[in-house]
């Protein structure tokens, strides 16, 4: 049952995370700890196996990436209304952003600036279409699938509502031109759409990648690193050039983070209601197997 396989590994993946802390004070080296984990999630599973039954676990498979997902939106939403919150009070964060903007300044080199600016480019509002177009249509052409189109069509249409309506409810100013380098944008500031947007479009390129790649270990946090470290640079290149302050990249992040996490969670929950779908009449089918004999003795 794919549903169930689902279910258990999502709940062994939770018991991990839940007892990692308990595990390093214990473990004396990285072999002690490795084995540890193991034995964690071995537990967890025959914990699942134990506890929940079998017509459960589709149930369960679907609820609980959809519980994953709202606390992971949760918390992005709840981050970004506490940085939008220090912005309007200037207190918090919000006081970092004239110091950090002044060291990217007084850093700057000539070709450092030109590499950055080019780089910025890609996020664009021009860039970052075309970008992601070539990469989810060779996608599906290679996988002869729909998916890739599908689901960043959904996540960037998603992204760039939360940008335009962010920017014109917040309204707020960008750095002045002196701290600036040209070309000079004249869009409100508050949310960074570079970071917000790097962050879904490399955020479902990485996770088709995931599940393209399973069994692959290595070529997944691979895939993974790239994609933040992809996201981490284009809203640092966004301050280095002087367009945006630190918290309107900072929100950008957590904005894209948790759209990104309500896509992915609704694509999680679409296919294990799918493997249900399918796995239902094969299950009462295992479990009635005589139905159909007893049918037509009881008719004979």
């Amino acid at each position: 049952m794919a549903a169930a396989h689902a279910h258990t590994t999502a709940l062994a993946i939770t018991d991990a995370i839940l007892n990692a802390p308990r595990l390093v004070p214990m473990a004396k080296d990285a072999d002690e700890l490795k084995d540890k984990t193991r034995k964690a999630l071995e537990g967890a599973v025959e914990v699942a196996e134990r506890n929940v039954p079998e017509k459960a676990r589709p149930q369960v498979a679907i609820i609980l990436p959809s519980l994953i997902g709202v606390v992971i939106l949760a918390l992005m939403s709840w981050g970004a209304s506490e940085i939008y919150e220090a912005v309007t009070e200037r207190a918090g964060l919000s006081r970092l952003d004239q110091p950090v903007l002044d060291f990217m300044v007084a850093n700057r080199q000539p070709w450092i600036t030109t590499i950055v600016g080019a780089f910025t480019h890609i996020g664009g509002t021009i860039g970052s279409p075309i970008i992601a177009t070539i990469v989810v249509v060779a996608l599906s052409v290679r996988w002869r699938s729909w998916l890739p189109v599908t689901l960043m069509l959904a996540a960037a249409l998603g992204s760039v509502t939360v940008t335009i309506i962010g920017k014109n409810y917040i309204d707020r100013v960008r750095p002045p031109h002196e701290f600036a380098i040209a070309p000079f944008e004249s869009s409100p500031s508050f949310p960074s759409g570079h970071a917000l947007n790097a962050v879904v479009v490399g955020g479902v390129i990485a996770y088709l990648l995931w599940r393209r790649f399973d069994g692959y270990r290595r070529t997944r946090i691979a895939v993974v690193v790239l994609a933040a470290l992809y996201a981490l640079l284009m809203g640092l290149s966004r301050v280095y050039l002087g367009h945006h302050w630190l918290t309107d990249v900072m929100t950008g992040w957590l904005l894209g983070a948790a759209w990104l996490a309500l896509v992915i969670t609704t694509h999680v929950v679409a296919v294990a209601i799918t493997t249900r779908q399918k796995d239902t009449p094969a299950l009462e089918a295992h479990e009635h197997p005589n139905d159909d004999t007893a049918e037509a003795d009881s008719t004979a």
